[in-house]
């Protein structure tokens, strides 16, 4: 028997390379119910970019008068451009048994641990050696020698701060990979937590009870 049930917050997390937007776009191919969260940003718009698909552009004020309405579950400035999860869109698409992937760094995480907690399941995906993770920034061919030292070095960082996450899968093979993370969502999706009408459901099994 299926409930109505609340959608899931799935936040996936790694160093650049470790392969989150892999696995990302093989959830988003297969599962038709979960979705991107699309964040509001004051950074200009680019001419392929669409607005509500990529991000919601707005300008700076409207951003600042968000923050302060709590109207942003979480924001960060990232290179002068402010970048924040509009609450009510998330709000809208839960409460309809809607899930949505995050893919947001430690701190934008704990951020969302202060407001939504009980809503959220989160993975942190590590790279099986620092060598493979090497070689993978490398087959990408988009960045110099000195970019792919960068990236290593926020990758040790971004580590520091793998214990905060519900689950760490090492990426060794990426169909392995994804299918653990496509459990732990099933997994989520069944949480008594989730099932809006559990509770009147059980009351009238004991009602039955009582009646007889």
């Amino acid at each position: 028997m299926d409930f109505p049930r609340r959608g899931v917050m799935l936040v996936l997390a790694s160093p650049s390379g470790a392969g989150k937007s892999s696995i990302s776009r093989a959830l988003f191919a297969d599962d038709p119910n979960i979705a991107l969260s699309v964040s509001a940003t004051t950074r200009p718009r680019r001419t392929d970019e669409v607005d509500g698909t990529h991000y919601h552009f707005i300008d700076v004020p409207t951003f600042k008068r968000m923050e302060v309405d709590g109207e942003l579950l979480e924001s960060a400035e990232v290179h002068g451009n402010f970048y924040g999860t509009p609450r009510a869109r998330v709000e809208e698409r839960l409460a309809k048994g809607r899930d949505i992937l995050f893919d947001i760094d430690y701190q934008g995480t704990l951020q969302l641990y202060e407001k939504c907690r009980d809503d959220m399941v989160t993975i942190f995906i590590l790279p099986p050696s620092i060598e493979e993770l090497r070689k993978r920034l490398e087959r990408r061919a988009q960045d110099s020698q000195g970019t792919i030292a960068k990236r290593l070095a926020n990758a040790r960082r971004e580590m520091e701060h793998y214990d905060e996450y519900d689950y760490v899968i090492v990426n060794e093979d990426l169909e392995v990979s994804t299918q653990r993370v496509r459990s732990i969502l099933a997994a989520a999706r069944l949480e008594r937590k989730r099932f809006i009408e559990l509770d009147g459901f059980v009351n009238d099994l004991q009602s039955q009870i009582d009646a007889k």
